[in-house]
């Protein structure tokens, strides 16, 4: 009886945000830092990779609830290039975890029914090779797709990204493709590792668990994003929890650095 009662509370809690979203003003690109599933594990007492297999598990859900609101980019950030100094242990359950969930996104059918168009952010050099073919193998699939495009940013850094951004932009340079005074934000934004995207910029920044912090995440992409910090962790969170967070993007008035 009460889990009739709490399924009914939060479908209407669900129509109720659903009424306050302007379908006129959806934010075309999400980027999420997914944090908080090692906390989720041991509020639980649970094994911390348990945490983390958990939070994989939301992705598919995620995917309906992005073409439901009318998203049209999603950028999560599942593992930072500093997660890979965690102690070993850690490190190979959750390469285990991503390679398993890349295997379950090569055969999932709707990546096919939304037409996703899927890409992996990062420094891949840092990725276990197993990791690294699955991902070529899923862009390499849905290259064509664009109904839905969806990043996952592995073993990244946003520091490393400017970095390598600004080397390209200086061989150029070197080799007298561009002069030194022509050079504008475009061009570095052209060897960012978003720049296959109609709008690389995130219109909304979520990120789960509290902390509030990008920690690295696309630090020149986001420089005029709205950003919004949910107090839950990654494995528990909700369609009601991205509307939310929709919701206050949209009653922001964005002034993009005036």
């Amino acid at each position: 009886m009460n889990l009739l009662r709490y399924a009914g509370v939060y479908r209407f809690y669900e129509n109720y945000l659903k009424n306050q979203i302007s379908k006129s003003n959806p934010p075309v690109h999400i980027a999420l830092i997914l944090d908080g599933n090692r906390r989720w594990a041991k509020s639980k007492f649970i094994p911390e990779w348990m945490g983390h297999f958990a939070g994989a598990n939301i992705v598919d859900d995620l995917l309906d609830w992005c073409v439901e609101l009318d998203v049209k980019i999603i950028t999560l950030y599942a593992l930072s290039a500093e997660n890979l100094t965690r102690p070993q242990p850690e490190v190979d359950r959750l390469f285990e975890i991503i390679s398993s969930k890349l295997s379950e996104l090569l055969n999932e059918p709707k990546i096919d029914q939304y037409r996703v168009h899927v890409k992996g952010l990062g420094n891949s050099s840092l990725l276990p090779t197993e990791i690294q073919e699955k991902i070529k193998k899923i862009e390499i699939k849905t290259q064509d797709y664009d109904g839905l495009f969806f990043n996952l940013a592995l073993a990244y850094g946003g520091r490393s990204e400017i970095l390598e951004a600004v080397k390209s932009v200086a061989t150029e340079v070197i080799d007298g493709s561009i002069e030194i005074d022509n050079i504008t934000n475009e061009m570095v934004e052209n060897h960012l590792s978003t720049s296959h995207l109609s709008s690389p910029e995130p219109d909304l920044v979520i990120r789960t668990s509290g902390e509030e912090r990008l920690s690295g995440f696309l630090l020149w992409q986001s420089a005029y994003s709205e950003l919004v910090f949910l107090d839950v962790y990654w494995p528990d969170f909700r369609k009601i929890d991205l509307m939310r967070a929709i919701r206050t993007y949209q009653n922001r008035n964005r002034r993009y650095g005036e």
